[in-house]
């Protein structure tokens, strides 16, 4: 029991080969952050991206796993009542990337969009107040990448959640700009290519 339990450890936290020899991504698995098991969900597939900030202020000393097990909780509560956790990828602000929600099962909006289809990855924070730090905008470049190769995703997709929604600001304006000026998809694309 123990040998598969351990087993089961050393998988969920799988490291993912980046799109470049030198890049590496770990990801933590859903056991890292204790999840409860997801509610019956919509099957999907995903053919965009799009990045959210998570929308509270989050600094790097937080207890990232345990913040991400209270989102859950609230999202599957009676407030929301959604499946899973929202996103199917978190970073936090060290850069570290975990598990959310499984890629081919639709996310959750609290806004009018449809994400269907989207693949939505949040950076932990309020990026309308907080500025993104480098090693998380890195994770999220080099995550992104991955994602663009693993699930045969353009990187002209790429694009935020206020790209899909007039009710709201998310990602935040800082985080926001380096979608704006083509920052995230012109190094997801040099990605892409160093890792061909």
């Amino acid at each position: 029991m123990k040998i598969i339990k351990l087993l089961s450890l050393i998988l969920g936290s799988l490291y993912l080969l980046g799109c470049t020899a030198s890049k590496e991504i770990s990801v933590n698995s859903r056991e890292s952050w204790q999840a409860a098991k997801p509610k019956p969900f919509t099957q999907h597939v995903p053919e965009r991206i799009t990045i959210h900030h998570e929308g509270t202020i989050f600094e790097k000393s937080g207890d990232a796993p345990k913040h991400i097990k209270n989102v859950q909780t609230w999202g599957m509560g009676k407030d929301r009542n959604w499946t899973d956790i929202p996103y199917h990828f978190l970073i936090d602000p060290n850069g570290n990337v975990y598990e959310g929600r499984n890629v081919f099962t639709v996310g959750e909006t609290a806004t009018e969009y449809d994400p269907t289809g989207h693949l939505l990855i949040t950076c932990m924070g309020n990026f309308e107040e907080q500025e993104i730090g480098e090693e998380q905008l890195e994770a999220l470049i080099n995550l992104t990448a991955y994602c663009c190769k693993k699930y045969q995703i353009s990187p002209e997709t790429i694009a935020s959640h206020k790209d899909y929604s007039k009710q709201t600001v998310c990602p935040g304006k800082n985080l926001y700009k380096f979608i704006e000026n083509g920052y995230i998809q012109s190094e997801v694309i040099k990605r892409l290519k160093d890792g061909d």
